[in-house]
């Protein structure tokens, strides 16, 4: 049995499962409780009779900082902390979303939900060593870009060089979104205030079947509220 590396949180209905496990994907320099438990998904989740699955992601949390850092050797990680599953419903949240859309070639996804994410590749133009001459305490970069991305992976808390390896691995392999990469029912979800997902309505015509809806707040408000939840669940309970 290959075992991940990866901390997962684990979460279980004092019954009988109601339905497959949900595995929550959470965005960059965050970390699964923060995303989602402190959120109240596992909560509302495990009431509905769903097993859950919260791993941080490599180089964030409590996870170890990554050797391979690029898309592919993060979901084939994420594939092992889900384990022998016959059926997985996924919900990724910016660069958790990201990941997620690799995951059907990987698990057997039954639903996935997509929120937050950018239909571009957002690393792309970050400037790595000013981020981390940021950290080492240098000047703020002049790139607004670059200068958003130092303040958050210096965040209290954090691993500046962890995350810019994670950075350095999602610039190897650029988002690249193709039709016919994802067949299973998606929902797509993103702020109405939220600069991060704009353009994301054209992501929909690659999804067959899928949708989008809005909900209230920028990138960190959607996630945090009520709307979001309920627009995921909702779906997660469609048979």
């Amino acid at each position: 049995m290959t075992v991940t590396s990866l901390a997962v949180r684990r979460f279980a209905p004092e019954g009988p499962p109601a339905g497959p496990p949900v595995l929550l994907l959470h965005g960059f320099a965050s970390d699964g409780h923060t995303d989602w438990v402190s959120t109240g998904w596992p909560a509302a989740l495990v009431a509905s009779g769903r097993p859950v699955l919260v791993p941080d992601l490599p180089g964030h949390g409590s996870s170890p900082a990554p050797a391979d850092a690029t898309p592919k050797a993060v979901t084939e990680e994420l594939a092992i902390a889900a384990g022998d599953v016959s059926e997985v419903d996924v919900v990724g949240y910016s660069l958790g979303a990201r990941l997620a859309w690799d995951l059907p070639a990987l698990l057997p996804v039954r639903r996935l939900v997509l929120g937050g994410l950018s239909p571009h590749e957002p690393f792309g133009a970050v400037d790595v060593e000013a981020a981390l001459a940021f950290a080492g305490g240098g000047r703020l970069p002049a790139d607004p870009l670059t200068a958003a991305i130092a303040r958050m992976i210096t965040a209290p808390g954090r691993d500046p060089v962890a995350l810019a390896r994670c950075i350095e691995g999602l610039r190897r392999e650029p988002f690249a979104p193709r039709v016919g990469t994802i067949t299973v029912p998606t929902r797509f979800v993103a702020g109405r205030d939220d600069p991060v997902s704009q353009g994301i309505e054209t992501l929909v015509p690659l999804v067959p079947g899928s949708d989008l809806l809005h909900v209230p707040g920028d990138h960190g408000g959607a996630l945090r509220g009520a709307p979001f939840r309920t627009a995921a669940l909702t779906f997660l309970d469609t048979p």
